[in-house]
């Protein structure tokens, strides 16, 4: 009697024991084919990464923030170039506050009687600015040259503008 239960206590063992081999490879099959979807998945992240810091780095070349030759030269005409970025297009976006007709930097006019409005501006490096422009019919884009006297005055020069046709449907 007593060697039978021992002959169970040992095939119940046997048993259990098989299952747990069993049972921990299959976890461990399922853990190593989501570890290689991981990995692999991780791969093509990197490369996603990557591509998207190459194309941060080509849209940031023109751009004061990135551009150290007109940071030097603000910087050595005692001008913080950083902090000048906002003061810059807050005097511009101030011009969008005009009297009459014709908007005080862009030549162009408007064509259903509102106000031409600056949008969106980019500061491309020390001499020039980039400007976008709408009065809700038609868009456009401009060129403008500015520079800051001793006074701390901004001055801007409108070098070239450009308007986009108007589509109809």
């Amino acid at each position: 009697m007593k060697n039978r239960i021992f002959m169970y206590l040992f095939i119940f063992t046997l048993l259990l024991v098989l299952f747990q081999f069993v049972n921990s490879k299959s976890i461990i099959e399922d853990y190593d084919k989501n570890l290689k979807k991981a990995d692999a998945r991780e791969l093509v992240l990197k490369d996603s990464i990557s591509l998207l810091e190459d194309q941060v780095g080509k849209l940031s070349h023109f751009n004061l923030n990135q551009n150290e030759d007109g940071i030097t030269y603000w910087e050595s005409r005692g001008v913080d170039a950083i902090k000048l970025i906002p003061v810059v297009k807050d005097a511009l976006y101030s011009m969008n506050d005009y009297e009459g007709e014709e908007h005080p930097l862009i030549p162009l006019s408007s064509v259903n009687g509102r106000k031409l409005i600056i949008n969106t501006v980019k500061i491309l490096n020390h001499k020039w600015l980039i400007c976008d422009f709408t009065d809700g019919t038609i868009w456009g884009e401009s060129l403008i040259g500015y520079d800051v006297d001793e006074n701390d005055n901004i001055k801007f020069e409108e070098i070239r503008s450009t308007l986009y046709p108007v589509e109809t449907y």
